[in-house]
């Protein structure tokens, strides 16, 4: 076998490792389950796909991101590397080609939506193949008090149980201390391991700006700061017309969400990758799992859901290691904006099975039914049908699967695929019989290899342009040679679909834990006063709040950022205005003096420092007047 180093060489391209990658590889290599807390861009791929390429077997790699999932197969596939994904929509023909492949054939890595962990299949074939490693992917989704829990995540300690041996990898770029804990526990890992690599970006620029105009700062923004870009916005709509706005400006400008066809989508990101798009306008639907390295500058005009969601949006920018750009802009009522959002996003428990029994009824679903079942959810007939709001039904979703009754996968495009049923003898045969159908299944055979072993993407209209006939033609040759079970038709699919995992029961009888709802409605709320403080602070550096909240302590101020700026202006470093802000706040805390007896309070500083020190904490309102000639510290 290769070395690590031959591998990532072979196959990447790469002479060396980034910091920490080879630690964690060497981690699993040896056979110890693995925490690896790397920042966004740090490369966390690289640490499960190289040391499975150093050993024989299959790596299962489990993440809640089904577009992500099928980027990454893809990527492995153009590297001469056999990679699948196995995930909810998916044909079950496809579903035990892709396992009988990991099996008995050479694939390498299966890629699998924790959903897909639930079933009988995966779990009786699971248990056959040879793995050498399990990877977690969005490891925090396992903690129900993170920002993004995902329920199925706790089922992913019992695959171990087919495989005791195997170590398992957790990889995530946004942990509290509390989830980090939760992760290893939840995944059972045989003795606590974490290696983490410092979140400090040292690059990157962390600026906040309270702002009224902020399509005018914007503006200025893009003119000053040379390169590419990420405006994030909160809603569809906006991304449009901010796009618009820019573009009449002269900055060359194209917007991005999920709402958008595949086709669009992966335009629009080609065209920004490629620079042909110079600023890209998006909801949080753009950036997971592009590695685009000479970003700029990302720009938030609302304010984030959580400093987790925050910092990795804002860590897009900057990857190359060079100058980039975080900033927030906002006014006073973003603030009342998010808290209304996170308000909305917890709908009462009649609410919430209310939808669900609507759901049921929608798809005719009787109790006791659907378990396994999967349906494409239109959620504008949806809500015309029962009268509902999209977000209402979208957060009373959300409680529903996290007590496991279903999951409700992104909007996403399977194109359309084929994969023949019969043999090439007994195919032939049937062309001799049926010379109707011949010249198409020979056109087929042309046009598509491996067809007879796997299931093959087609695109309709350039098979009819081929056939010199019409689509909708295609289309009916293809549902009849399906009908006749000669091979298996899946159309294209251009919607989120609802997984049940569980039976159908009735709403009455729905689970919703009470104080599970009320604990999370708590962290919610613990999340969004984070997020507030972090937008209204002007005293301590953006970098040492953010690497504060996901517990580094005793960092160092960055030099770089808004409120750091206005410190160095005061030409004291960063250890004497401590010490003297901290004797000024402790006097001050304790009565309302003179600002005489303020300056005269301060030991071992000079007297132009402490009025430099007294100066900036007045401009930034720490400290006011009480009275004509008495200061207080205000907070």
């Amino acid at each position: 076998m290769m070395t690590i180093q031959q591998i990532l060489t072979k196959y990447w391209g790469y002479s060396s490792f980034r910091a920490l990658q080879e630690d964690i590889i060497n981690s699993v290599l040896d056979g110890k389950d693995t925490l690896a807390l790397l920042p966004t861009g740090g490369g966390k791929s690289i640490c499960f796909q190289v040391p499975t390429l150093a050993k024989e077997g299959v790596c299962l790699v489990i993440s809640p991101l089904i577009a992500l999932m099928k980027d990454q197969v893809e990527n492995l596939k153009k590297r001469g590397i056999s990679a699948a994904a196995v995930v909810s929509g998916m044909h079950s023909r496809e579903i035990d080609i892709a396992f009988e492949n990991c099996v008995y054939g050479k694939t390498k890595f299966l890629y699998l939506s924790p959903e897909r962990l639930t079933t009988d299949i995966a779990r009786e074939r699971i248990a056959k193949m040879n793995v050498n490693l399990i990877a977690v992917d969005e490891a925090h989704c396992i903690s129900q008090w993170g920002y993004d829990f995902r329920p199925l995540y706790l089922k992913i300690a019992e695959i171990r149980e087919l495989h005791p041996q195997v170590p398992i990898m957790a990889l995530t770029a946004t942990a509290t201390p509390e989830v980090v804990e939760d992760i290893q526990e939840k995944l059972n890992f045989k003795e606590k391991n974490v290696l983490q690599k410092s979140f400090e970006r040292k690059n990157l620029a962390y600026v906040v700006i309270q702002e009224d105009d902020k399509l005018g700062k914007l503006l200025r923004i893009c003119s000053k700061v040379q390169g590419t870009g990420i405006v994030y916005v909160r809603n569809r709509k906006k991304t449009q017309e901010i796009a618009e706005f820019l573009r009449k400006n002269k900055v060359s400008a194209d917007f991005y969400h999920a709402g958008l066809t595949p086709e669009i989508r992966s335009k629009k990101q080609d065209d920004w990758i490629r620079n042909r798009t110079r600023v890209i306008v998006s909801t949080n639907a753009f950036g997971m799992g592009i590695d685009k390295p000479n970003v700029r500058f990302v720009v938030h005009l609302d304010l984030p859901d959580s400093l987790e969601a925050y910092f990795q949006e804002a860590g897009r920018g900057g990857r190359d290691e060079k100058k980039a750009y975080a900033v927030l802009l906002t006014d006073k009522a973003d603030q009342l904006d998010l808290k209304k959002q996170v308000e909305e996003s917890f709908p009462n428990l009649r609410t919430i099975k209310n939808v669900y029994q609507s759901i049921a009824n929608y798809y005719q679903l009787a109790v006791g039914s659907a378990k396994g079942q999967s349906f494409d959810f239109d959620i504008s007939d949806f809500c015309n049908r029962y009268s509902l709001k999209p977000l209402t039904i979208y957060n009373s979703l959300k409680f529903i699967e996290r007590e496991g009754y279903l999951t409700v996968t992104e909007q996403l495009y399977n194109p359309s695929k084929i994969h023949f049923l019969v043999n090439k003898e007994e195919l032939y045969k049937f062309q001799v019989a049926n010379k109707n159908y011949d010249n198409f299944i020979k056109l087929i055979l042309r046009s598509y290899s491996g067809i007879f072993d796997n299931y093959a993407k087609i695109n309709e209209s350039e098979l009819a342009k081929r056939a010199e006939t019409n689509r909708d033609n295609v289309i009916s040759i293809l549902q009849k040679l399906d009908a006749q079970k000669i091979l298996s038709y899946l159309p294209t699919s251009n919607l989120p679909q609802i997984n049940f995992i569980e039976e159908r029961v009735d709403a009455d009888y729905l689970r919703i834990s009470k104080e599970n709802y009320d604990e999370r409605k708590k962290a919610a709320f613990l999340r969004l006063e984070a997020v507030l403080h972090y937008a209204s602070s002007i005293r301590k550096c953006r970098s040492q709040m953010l690497l504060a909240y996901f517990d580094e302590e005793n960092t160092y101020r960055c030099g770089v950022c808004d409120v750091c700026l206005e410190r160095n202006k005061l030409e004291i470093s960063n250890l004497e205005f401590e010490k003297v802000s901290d004797q000024i706040k402790k006097v001050l805390h304790k009565q309302s003096i003179s600002l005489n007896e303020v300056v005269h309070s301060v030991r071992n500083s000079r007297e132009d420092k402490t009025l430099k020190v007294i100066q900036w904490l007045m401009d930034n309102e720490k400290i006011v007047y009480e009275s004509e000639n008495k200061l207080k510290w205000s907070s």
